[in-house]
């Protein structure tokens, strides 16, 4: 009908006049004009499929881009011969709907027409969802920059799901939806599984944008993430609008926090945390409440495994015990040790809330999943997860700058070792670990030039070469696990040499003093600091990196150590608690190049966090994820720096 063409041209109209104003160019962009030969690696035929129409952005060739709006709506003459053929195509729509497919080139996602412009504008004026297409790829050649990376895991993703309608902000989130799914990239995925996928996204797509998520910094996709964490996917099918808005209203400050580009608020010491978000600071303080031996505070740990077989979890439970002796009846603890499990942690962050916890704290990234679920579930606990670099409104995590210590022990190391060979063992590529292997291998260089660090992850399936490599090069100094389990009683930990008798001396540990730890994040909810949140700071996520200067990383020298290593680790312990002296200050060389120059500032806090290289010095590697034993899988899915 030719009334409909004119209110199409209107909105066209409005449009290019709002572009206008704006400085934008108003009609449709062109690839042509947009990419050169230069810029594409090669074209991919993909077929006919039905395309997101609000993803199709543009034209192949500059042609008719100039009878449409930025909006695909028409923008020539009524008594145009375009107006009429418009008109007439709207008409036939409304009877038989579109049905040629349309020629289209996909670029970087988002779709360019070669044939059939004037079905699209009838499509968009329609507000259908999707138009059927013939689509060619047009794949960008490789490069590091951010969006490319992105493409090409979506160009894996599609490879098993072909849907275009779910994208991301940031990487990895293709192999996150899978692994929540239960499935992989690398096997096509059955046609029910991308039915499932693609009806419930459609779904949660609706109530984001009503929310006006569409407005936000991430995407739909980003927020349908963050949903699947909490909630199953299966549920969204046939579920209730209420039902669905109440679950979306819980989960708003969880997509809040990750549309900031710095979600993160790293509290690096203790003084810190109190002026940013205690009460004088803010004059928005709630009033604190007194806990007395009559009203303790109920504090659960909940471990992911036994103390007798895990050094890590024997550490956190020294600092529970800490925290009783401390406080005296003015904090009561409880521990459950069999959490390894979503299902059973769930249940045992049911009975501890049952029996009146008011904080809970899990100590592995691998317990985030279920902590965020029971946190949103019981918004009066505190919840809080060891780990760094997961970003949640509803979870602090906190952590230690273990990688200051680290540089300690790789001076020390290096001034033990004779042949300049020096093996370090590590367990999962988790954020902050990647610092900790970097930080001993600088420390271990300002020592010694020629020494070289030879890197070994207990979580792999295969440890042949580092075991050779030991054997070959005559590696006697060493660097292990910073604590033992009770159960497993050794010298192999810290800093130790192995003796030409075939036993093993410690030299110096490094220390998490979880005790110092625990007792300074209580007496932030004793003071009334813990509740109190700057404007600034919300929607962010809070994370406690606390480090030599709080007190709670140490070093504790050997008793057999010679007075001068004791007091060269003495000397560095003091520069870094003042400041002077850090690893990841000026000058710094990766296993592929230098990553910045002398005189150049120390990485920043996310720099050091998010570090994915190795120093020049490392012989090894970080693993792949197809590597690591089962296992340890799930921890680094969640917390590590590996992706599928």
């Amino acid at each position: 009908m030719v009334d409909d063409y004119i209110r199409a041209k209107k909105i066209g109209d409005r449009e290019v006049s709002r572009a206008r104003s704006r400085g934008e160019y108003p009609y449709l962009p062109a690839l042509d004009d947009m990419v050169t030969t230069t810029d594409i690696a090669y074209e991919e035929k993909i077929g006919l499929l039905e395309i997101p129409i609000e993803r199709v952005v543009g034209t192949k060739t500059a042609g008719r881009g100039n009878a449409f709006s930025r909006g695909f709506m028409p923008i020539l003459d009524v008594e145009s011969e375009f107006g009429t053929k418009w008109a007439i195509l709207y008409d036939s729509a409304l009877d038989e709907g579109i049905r040629d497919a349309i020629q289209v080139y996909e670029y970087r996602g988002y779709f360019y027409v070669q044939e059939g412009n004037k079905r699209v504008s009838v499509t968009r004026y329609l507000q259908t969802a999707s138009i059927l297409g013939d689509v060619t790829r047009v794949v960008p050649k490789w490069s590091e920059d951010k969006d490319t990376r992105i493409y090409y895991e979506f160009m894996k993703f599609y490879r098993a799901c072909p849907l275009y309608e779910i994208t991301f902000s940031q990487e990895g989130g293709y192999s996150k939806l899978a692994r929540i799914m239960g499935l992989n990239l690398d096997s096509v995925w059955t046609d029910d599984a991308v039915s499932s996928l693609r009806s419930s996204f459609r779904i949660f797509e609706k109530a984001f944008i009503a929310r006006r998520g569409n407005r936000l910094a991430i995407t739909a996709g980003d927020a349908f993430l963050i949903y699947l964490e909490v909630y199953p996917m299966d549920g969204l099918i046939g579920i209730d609008d209420g039902l669905l808005h109440k679950q979306m209203e819980k989960l708003w400050a969880e997509i809040l926090t990750k549309e900031r580009s710095d979600n993160i608020a790293l509290v690096e010491s203790p003084d810190q945390g109190k002026k940013d978000t205690g009460i004088l600071g803010t004059g928005l303080g709630k009033k604190t409440r007194v806990y007395t031996r009559e009203k303790p505070l109920h504090i659960a740990f909940f471990y992911d495994k036994p103390e007798e077989i895990s050094a890590w979890t024997y550490g956190h439970e020294l600092g529970r015990n800490y925290l009783r002796e401390k406080f005296g009846g003015r904090v009561l603890t409880a521990k459950e040790d069999d959490c390894g499990s979503e299902e059973k942690l769930a249940q045992a962050i049911d009975r501890a809330v049952a029996n009146g916890a008011d904080v809970a704290f899990t100590i592995s990234p691998s317990q985030m999943p279920e902590t965020l679920k029971s946190s949103l579930h019981y918004p009066e606990v505190k919840f809080l997860n060891c780990s760094v670099n997961l970003s949640h409104s509803s979870v602090r995590t906190y952590y230690g700058r273990m990688f200051e210590a680290k540089f300690l022990m790789g001076a020390l190391a290096a001034s033990q070792a004779e042949n300049h060979r020096i093996g370090y063992l590590e367990g999962y590529p988790l954020y902050g670990s990647i610092a900790n292997i970097n930080a001993f291998a600088i420390g271990a260089s300002l020592v010694d030039p020629k020494a070289e660090i030879y890197l070994m992850w207990s979580s792999l399936k295969e440890a042949d070469w580092w075991t050779e490599a030991v054997k070959k090069e005559g590696i006697k100094i060493f660097s292990g696990q910073d604590l033992i389990a009770p159960g497993r009683a050794s010298r192999e930990y810290g800093v130790y040499i192995k003796k030409d008798d075939g036993t093993y001396e410690n030299l110096a540990t490094p220390v998490w003093d979880w005790g110092k730890y625990y007792e300074l994040i209580v007496r932030t909810i004793f003071d009334g600091s813990y509740d109190n949140q700057p404007q600034d700071k919300r929607n962010q996520a809070l994370n406690y990196w606390w480090g030599m200067s709080a007190g709670v990383i140490d070093v504790i020298t050997g008793a057999k150590l010679s007075y001068s290593s004791r007091k060269l680790i003495d000397g560095l312990r003091k520069a870094v608690v003042s400041g002077i002296l850090h690893p990841f200050d000026g000058e710094l060389h990766s296993q592929f190049g230098k990553i910045q120059s002398a005189g150049d500032e120390r990485l920043s806090n996310e720099e050091i966090i998010r570090m994915d290289w190795l120093n020049d010095n490392i012989i090894g590697e970080i693993p792949r994820m197809d590597e690591i034993k089962d296992e340890a899988k799930e921890s680094v899915a969640v917390g590590g720096i590996v992706e599928e």
